[in-house]
Parts: structure tokens; sequence; C-alpha cells
């Protein structure tokens, strides 16, 4: 059924790829330089006087691009170039990443920003998400715990294997996942009272030494950093489909919390599929500023916000959904340009190697659950 599914998508892009290239050779043999209409999405602004759009998954504008403008003839070029290669990976149903499509002609697109920019517009001119294109990202991220699921006929089973999967190892694989799981439940198992997202690996193989998911019954997910295409997909996935509360840990800093801000509103360079990647449910666990008073931090365990971190939480704060949606967020991160000080999710270690598994995040879930029931 959805090998039909995917087929029918298949055809549906190449038709609309059709027609926009016998568009663009329409108006140029009847002399005219063609118009190409680029809608603009966003996932926040800085608009902060009245009531914005920016989470209505609209078009907050358009960009036209024509041969006219010599700024756009470039980018035209490799819009053209990008899609062939598109519409090549459909016809024949083959798998690129954006670095092999970046390696087809790396002279003419200089850099792989050009690239990435040129596969965004694509989406947005076939009104569709990048892994439709064929196009595939490498997935960087991990998951354990209590999760069983089947990738592209393999059976990966978190809850009696004491190894993680590394999600999107093979991407194709991982896409094979997605398309699996749109139809039925049966090839995802999961008996888990909540997944927690941490922000680094280091975070999360502390975890793993301590027997985390076997004793609290959880999935543990890291994107390494910020998180990829493949994780945000996977993350949605399973919230979609076992309904869990999910929870996000990340460092004391203004990059920690722009990585919390991408998993629940999405990222700005992906706003057009904000949509299908961000996660609004999920609920900022810590680290908090406070956090270093409540359990009792030593001064040697802060460190001093850079001037580039100052700027960094000064922009963010400029945030529309901070002030509409999560206004203590903002309230929080107030508090750390305040304080100027900033800290890892390791200095609560300072206490013992378990403090992080043992005290810390069971004592933050009790506190929001007990918000929660009031």
């Amino acid at each position: 059924m959805e090998g039909i599914r995917s087929s029918t998508r298949s055809r549906d892009l190449l038709r609309k790829i059709k027609e926009f290239t016998l568009s663009i050779l329409e108006a140029l043999s009847e002399g005219r330089s063609p118009l190409i209409f680029i809608q603009s999405f966003r996932t926040y602004c800085t608009n902060l006087d009245s009531i914005c759009s920016c989470r209505s998954n609209k078009p907050s504008g358009h960009e036209i691009l024509t041969f006219q403008k010599e700024s756009h003839v470039h980018r035209i070029d490799v819009l053209l170039r990008v899609l062939l290669i598109v519409q090549q990976l459909l016809q024949e149903n083959k798998h690129a990443s954006k670095r092999d499509i970046y390696y087809m002609h790396p002279l003419i697109f200089s850099d792989q920003s050009v690239v990435d920019r040129a596969i965004n517009d694509i989406c947005i001119l076939l009104q569709c998400s990048r892994h439709n294109l064929n196009v595939v990202s490498v997935g960087n991220g991990l998951v354990m715990g209590w999760l069983r699921f089947f990738e592209a006929g393999r059976k990966f089973d978190c809850i009696n294997s004491p190894n993680t999967v590394r999600m999107g190892e093979w991407p194709i694989q991982f896409l094979c996942l997605l398309r699996m799981l749109k139809v039925t439940n049966k090839y995802l198992v999961s008996a888990a009272l909540y997944i927690l997202v941490v922000e680094k690996e280091s975070v999360f193989q502390r975890l793993e030494n301590d027997k985390f998911c076997s004793k609290n019954r959880c999935i543990v997910i890291t994107g390494r950093g910020y998180p990829g295409v493949p994780t945000r997909r996977f993350l949605r996935l399973l919230m979609d489909k076992l309904s869990l509360p999910v929870y996000c840990l990340v460092d004391c800093d203004p990059y920690g919390f722009d990585i919390l801000a991408t998993y629940r509103f999405g990222s700005m360079q992906m706003a057009y599929d904000a949509k299908f990647l961000r996660v609004p449910q999920i609920q900022w666990l810590g680290a908090f500023p406070s956090d270093s008073e409540n359990y009792d931090l030593p001064k040697q365990c802060l460190l001093p916000l850079t001037i580039e971190d100052k700027r960094k939480t000064e922009a963010m704060l400029q945030r529309c959904y901070l002030h509409q949606e999560v206004p203590d967020w903002r309230s929080e991160l107030e508090l750390m340009l305040q304080r100027g000080t900033k800290f890892e999710i390791e200095a609560l270690s300072v206490h013992s190697l378990s403090f992080l598994s043992e005290v810390y995040i069971p004592s933050k879930i009790q506190e929001i659950k007990s918000i929660c029931q009031v």
C-alpha cells in the first residue's frame, strides 16, 4: 500500500517538474523573462507590537526570481540544475544526499549552502518535504530505551539490546521507517512512559551507563547538538504515534536554548516544512539559570557569558514566540542575561557521577507533573 502511495507521490512531483520547466521554456520562446515565485516562510519574527501569524504555516510573503536581475541569474541556474538532478532521482527511484548533489557540479555550485538553498526553493515550488525529492540527510541522532521498530525489513530492539540505535544510520532505510509508520503502528512497539531529549552525546552516554532507561521506563534521544532533519522527523513521529510526554534537557547557555527552540518551533531555514518537524508539546526540563542555586553548584562550575553569548541571547529575546507562547522561557533567558553566567549539564556531576540520572532528572519531571496537576 505504501509503495503505491510513494509511486503516486513521485509521479505527481514529476508532473509538477514538467509543468514548471515547460512554463520556463514557453516564456523564453516568447522572448519574455520567466518569473519564478518563491514563497517565504518563517518560524518567528521580531514584531512584538501585534499578534503575528508565524504559527499559521502560511507564507509570510514571496520573492520573484527573474533573469532580468543579475543577482538572480546564478540562483536560477543552480535551481534548474538541481531540479534536473531531482527529476532523475525520482525517475530512477534513487536517493542522494545534499553533499552528493553538490559534488555533481562543484565549480558551478561553489558552496554547499548554494545547493541547500536551491533544494529549499524546489520544496517550496513543488509544495513537498525534502525527503519526497529523494534527497536524504545523514542521520547523526541516537536513540535508546523502551522502543522496538522495523526499518526496511531490519528489526531494531532498543528494549532487549544494550546497544543504542543510530537514527538514519542508512538514510534511505530511515525514510522507509517513516513511510511504514504512516500506514500502521504494528512496526512500532513501546511501553515507555515518556521521551527524554538531551542536547549532547556525552549526557546520552552518561544516562546509558547509569541504565537510566531501564530504571525509568523511557526513551532517550539525542541529536548531538543542533538536531538534523532525521532526528526531528523521528521525534515528531514518536510523538504522533505514541502520544507520550516529551522533555528536553540542554545546557544552560544560549546555544542550548536555541536547540530547545529548534525542537519546539522549528528552524528558520526549514520553516516551510516546520509543521512536520516541530514538536510543540516538548517541555523544557532544564537546565535553568536558577538551577545553579537550587542544586548548589559551586561558583567554579559557572562560566561567564561571552560577548557573542550576550548578543545571541539579546537577539533570541526578540523572537515573537517567547512573548506569545512561552513567556516563562523568556523569563529564564532574561535571568541568564542578567546574571551573565552559564553552565553545562555535566556541571551537576560535582555532586556525584550519577546525580543527573538519580536526582536531577527525576526531580525535574516530578516538578513538571506537580505543576500540571494543579
